[in-house]
């Protein structure tokens, strides 16, 4: 059983290597879990000696294949909590994800099974983001694109957020850009690369910041 600062590690890591498809940095790792980097090199050398990260110094670290078992496991459960607190206890989808991060430690395989059933096995969490399978299979075919690359005049659905935060998910609340809304990119403004979109029958100007962030499922 991994201990609950081991989980957030190995989390983290496959974040942040998700993204950048390469070894993850010393630094970028203190950034995102607000430690020293310190820290973080001597917590990875600790993962690799449980053979749970591949770790040079100067290099970065990756997940190995038992690291990366764990760290889909985490996610599997954080979003399934997330699936139900939003459908069954009425959070808003800017509530569930500290709530998440406490529950998806309890580490009872068949609690989650029975927790995936009970929700009618979701594909999706509150966010949009694919939920692991209970064999560790995290795939999402869909065919989606970020708001900012989404041509003049093309209309698409709002399928997930590639920022989390509660500010960001208020904000897309209080303009009624949720989870299903159709949505059309009317123009765009080369000073600040804003761009004005049609929802329900209204316009607004969102943000570069805004649009980079909301995925958006082409049609």
């Amino acid at each position: 059983m991994a201990s609950q600062t081991v989980e957030n590690y190995l989390k983290c890591i496959y974040a942040l290597q998700q993204k950048s498809g390469e070894e993850v940095a010393t630094n970028a790792i203190a950034e995102r879990l607000e430690t020293k980097a310190s820290s973080v090199t001597d917590m990875l050398k600790k993962l690799k000696a449980k053979d749970l990260v591949d770790y040079q110094k100067y290099k970065g670290a990756t997940l190995t294949k038992e690291g990366q078992r764990i760290a889909i496991d985490i996610i599997r459960r954080h979003r399934l909590w997330e699936v139900f607190l939003t459908k069954e206890l009425n959070f808003s989808w800017d509530e569930v994800h500290d709530i998440a991060e406490e529950l998806e430690h309890v580490e009872s395989p068949q609690l989650i099974k029975r927790l995936d059933a009970y929700l009618g096995n979701p594909k999706y969490d509150p966010h949009g983001d694919p939920i692991p399978d209970e064999y560790g299979n995290l795939r999402d075919e869909r065919d989606k694109i970020l708001l900012s690359n989404l041509e003049l005049n093309q209309k698409g659905i709002v399928i997930g957020v590639e920022e989390s935060s509660s500010e960001y998910l208020q904000y897309l609340d209080s303009i009624g850009l949720t989870l299903g809304t159709s949505i059309s990119v009317l123009e765009r403004f080369p000073f600040d690369n804003s761009v004005k979109i049609k929802l329900n029958n209204q316009e607004f100007q969102v943000s570069l910041i805004v649009a980079q962030n909301l995925v958006i499922k082409p049609q």
